[in-house]
């Protein structure tokens, strides 16, 4: 997956078409999340789409996450999410303003406030798994 900016520095070329394109081919570049995950505990409330969000450690205390939608578009916005946190330590995503990450990419603005509205939700779970993870 590419970084922020790199996804940005395409991002920033493209009509809104585009722009829904490359975040759906986002999406799909996400690490396949079993369904057996998806449960009303991995379930992020406030979405209009379904989204599931999945905490892993690997050996180095890093957080991994699995995460889904059943809305494309959703999901790309949970790729862009996922590349800010993703294989950091807790402390590092704790010390991560992780919305302005996303804010170059002006989504509130860009997107629908249905496919937006779950996004600070999203952060919130995030940075309280790592909270969990970072107390020990």
């Amino acid at each position: 997956m590419p970084t922020l900016r790199e996804i940005h520095d395409e991002y920033d070329f493209l009509d809104a078409d585009d722009r829904y394109r490359l975040l759906i081919d986002l999406g799909r570049q996400l690490e396949p999340m079993p369904e057996a995950l998806k449960t009303d505990a991995t379930l992020v409330r406030g979405c209009s789409a379904s989204v599931w969000v999945y905490p892993t450690v690997a050996d180095d205390d890093r957080l991994h996450f699995l995460a889904d939608s059943n809305a494309a578009i959703t999901k790309g916005i949970i790729a862009l999410v996922l590349v800010a946190v993703q294989d950091r330590s807790a402390a590092e995503i704790l010390s991560l303003d992780i919305a302005a990450e996303l804010e170059p990419f002006d989504l509130r603005n860009q997107l629908s406030s249905n496919r937006t509205q779950g996004i600070p939700n999203m952060i919130a779970l995030i940075r309280e798994t790592a909270k969990r993870y970072a107390a020990g």
